[in-house]
């Protein structure tokens, strides 16, 4: 569990709000439950200190709007007063569930909608909060990262707009590439991961995995992934490989150039247990040959964990990878949009992110050092180490104090 006695030595910023947009109403409500929780029961702040006015509340969401015209022309407008608070404006880009009638047409929201929206709130608050932080966990644009020529370079110019728009803060999670924050040097950008959300869902959920070298290996699908596995690997003591993505260059479809095979490098994989580890799922085509390709070297059981599981294709390709034995389990975040069917699949094992994002918002009102937010390393490999001697019930009660 997070220290929060640190939280007892720092005077709050401003009274705590939170505008969780449309597309991240659910996860929103979720992690204000966690902070009127922890507000309530955890910290022991002083009742009748101006500094701590509105400390303890038993909501900290606000309501807002963004209406719509005929035209499909949009405004921001918030309905209550954000003067001199620590605002907190949570958005989920990637959702496209939310719909607006334009011309008559019933229109699906895209990233870019979502990002307009989220610029026309902050755009509402007016200069007026005392402090503005974003928090963004699909990266916009994030897959553009980099120029190749005549391009736009859509990430850095996103990041670079809502700093000159007033905010303080921007917090994302898993980005493809975190370089994107130097087009605002000195603008405030924190990039998490699901590391230790990952390895919750699994050791609650899969009671027979042995967790050490010789018996688990996690793999990076590609070579852009390789620091994330290798984290993952060290923190549990795991083995670890990659594959390689041989591509076509000499042509593109929808967008990129088609993979043309997946070269393994690491060390033999048969009878172990696998986990591949990577930022997200899109269409899952690449995950699932790469999980393939896995069983087929002789893999005992193969487990693909991704922060943000899009499924921008549906769910029937990985229905039919798993009635294969392609797979055994996927693991993603709550961090984007799911649809209800995702989580009626026996496949599908969820990793909560609301208590982790509750505790970066508490600590940041607090202007609090983060790395007491981070589960350490040593506590990790003490659950690993009940759970591995199948002490299930005490690394569970470690896992749930974590909770």
């Amino acid at each position: 569990m997070p220290d929060f006695r640190k939280l007892e030595e720092a005077l709050p910023v401003a009274p705590l709000r939170i505008i969780a947009m449309e597309s991240a109403k659910p996860l929103g409500s979720r992690i204000n439950d966690y902070l009127v929780r922890f507000r309530h029961t955890l910290h022991q702040m002083p009742s009748n200190d101006p500094a701590f006015k509105g400390y303890t509340e038993d909501n900290y969401l606000i309501d807002y709007a963004c209406p719509r015209f005929g035209s499909g022309e949009s405004k921001g407008e918030i309905k209550t007063s954000v003067r001199g608070v620590d605002l907190f404006i949570l958005t989920d880009v990637c959702n496209p569930s939310i719909t607006y009638k334009m011309y008559g047409f019933e229109n699906h929201m895209s990233p870019d909608d979502h990002y307009q929206d989220l610029k026309r709130v902050i755009a509402a608050a007016d200069g007026k909060a005392k402090r503005i932080t974003v928090i963004m966990p699909f990266l916009y644009e994030g897959r553009q990262h980099k120029k190749t020529g005549w391009e736009s370079l859509d990430a850095a110019t996103m990041f670079a707009e809502l700093h000159e728009m007033g905010i303080t803060n921007f917090i994302t999670f898993d980005a493809h590439d975190p370089r994107i924050s130097n087009s605002a040097p000195i603008g405030g950008f924190d990039n998490f991961m699901a590391s230790y959300q990952f390895l919750k869902a699994l050791l609650k959920n899969i009671n027979d995995l042995t967790v050490d070298k010789d018996h688990l290996v996690v793999i990076s699908p590609d070579e852009g992934a390789l620091d994330r596995a290798v984290y993952f690997a060290g923190v549990l003591g795991a083995d670890t490989g990659m594959f390689y993505k041989r591509r076509d260059y000499s042509r593109i479809v929808n967008g990129s150039n088609p993979i043309v095979a997946h070269e393994f490098l690491g060390s033999g994989i048969e009878g172990k247990d696998a986990i591949i580890i990577d930022d997200m799922i899109s269409s899952g085509n690449s995950i699932i040959d790469t999980a393939a390709k896995i069983k087929e070297k002789g893999a005992r059981r193969v487990f693909l964990c991704t922060t943000f599981g899009l499924f921008t294709n549906g769910l029937e390709l990985f229905d039919k990878a798993w009635e294969a034995g392609k797979f055994d389990r996927v693991i993603t975040t709550n961090l984007t949009w799911q649809p209800a069917e995702l989580k009626e699949r026996p496949w599908f094992l969820e990793a909560d992110m609301s208590k982790f994002l509750a505790t970066i918002i508490d600590f940041i009102n607090h202007d609090a050092g983060l790395s007491g937010v981070m589960t350490p390393t040593e506590k990790i490999h003490e659950i690993v180490a009940h759970y591995n001697k199948r002490e299930t019930d005490t690394a569970a009660k470690m896992i749930e104090v974590e909770e």
